[in-house]
């Protein structure tokens, strides 16, 4: 297999830092983004030369050009770029402040989008490329209290799956990961909450009770790192993806019961047609 050349955001931990190592640990080379980079000084003292650490907010929009023309002068090319930088937005719809919204979607839907367009003239002038958009099973079904963070996950997967379309006649490919439940820090420190109202506690409980039954055992996220070479290394990609067990399910029955509801719906879909 011909060394690849990766970009991955939000490397200081969770997904990000565990493909940094799978592609380092094999013998690619990674520019690797953090808004501290400091945080990537373990990866450098342990693959030298191989890693770029870079320091990142992927919000802004000239510092991600800058950093990705920075790892295509250090490197020569660009064959995997991985938008995995995001966190998670808690709250109902209608605790969440303009600010957080707007935080959200900076990041989670921007941010990745950034980062493609820098990305993008690189993999067009070779030829070749693969674009890995970190969404996650919130990114196809929705869930309450997150419905903000779902949104932005959403819009990442309309985007990308658009995408997939204009750059394949280049010769680039896109991959959307959906993971499911991870020991990552997802949920803990990286996770923004919104000020809660109090009639939403009722909700708010049932919905955690929710989520713990829906995640099961939390995956592991060590166990990706294969799991994201193949996906890279395949002459034909997915498209989608999910990572973990058990989304399969969830997202079958969420389309199946979608698919009802239309066909049931439909005598009143067709009478909006009107006569032509």
């Amino acid at each position: 297999m011909a060394q690849k050349t990766w970009f991955i955001t939000g490397t200081s931990r969770g997904f990000g830092r565990e493909w940094a190592i799978a592609a380092l640990d094999r013998g690619d080379r990674v520019a690797a983004t953090a808004r501290d980079a400091s945080s990537l000084d373990e990866l450098v003292q342990q693959y030298g030369d191989a890693i770029l650490p870079l320091s990142l907010d992927v919000t802004d929009r000239s510092a991600v050009f800058a950093a990705v023309d920075q790892a295509h002068q250090r490197f020569g090319r660009l064959d995997v770029v991985v938008n995995n930088a995001g966190f998670g937005q808690f709250g109902m719809v209608e605790e969440v402040s303009e600010a957080e919204i707007r935080g959200q979607f900076e990041t989670n839907v921007y941010g990745a989008l950034w980062v493609t367009q820098a990305a993008l003239p690189f993999l067009r002038e070779q030829g070749s490329g693969h674009v890995i958009q970190v969404s996650s099973i919130g990114g196809i079904s929705a869930f309450p209290n997150i419905g903000i963070y779902n949104g932005s996950k959403w819009a990442l997967e309309g985007i990308s799956q658009a995408l997939a379309a204009e750059v394949a006649p280049f010769g680039i490919h896109v991959t959307i990961v959906e993971p499911a439940g991870y020991s990552t820090d997802w949920s803990g420190s990286s996770a923004q909450h919104a000020t809660a109202i109090e009639a939403y506690e009722p909700a708010r409980e049932h919905a955690a009770e929710l989520r713990k039954t829906r995640q099961g055992t939390p995956g592991d996220p060590v166990a990706t790192r294969a799991a994201i070479l193949q996906v890279v290394d395949a002459e034909t990609p997915p498209l989608r993806i999910f990572f973990g067990d058990g989304p399969l399910a969830l997202a079958t029955r969420d389309y199946e019961s979608r698919l009802a509801e239309w066909r049931e719906w439909e005598p009143v879909s067709v009478a909006a047609h009107g006569k032509v």
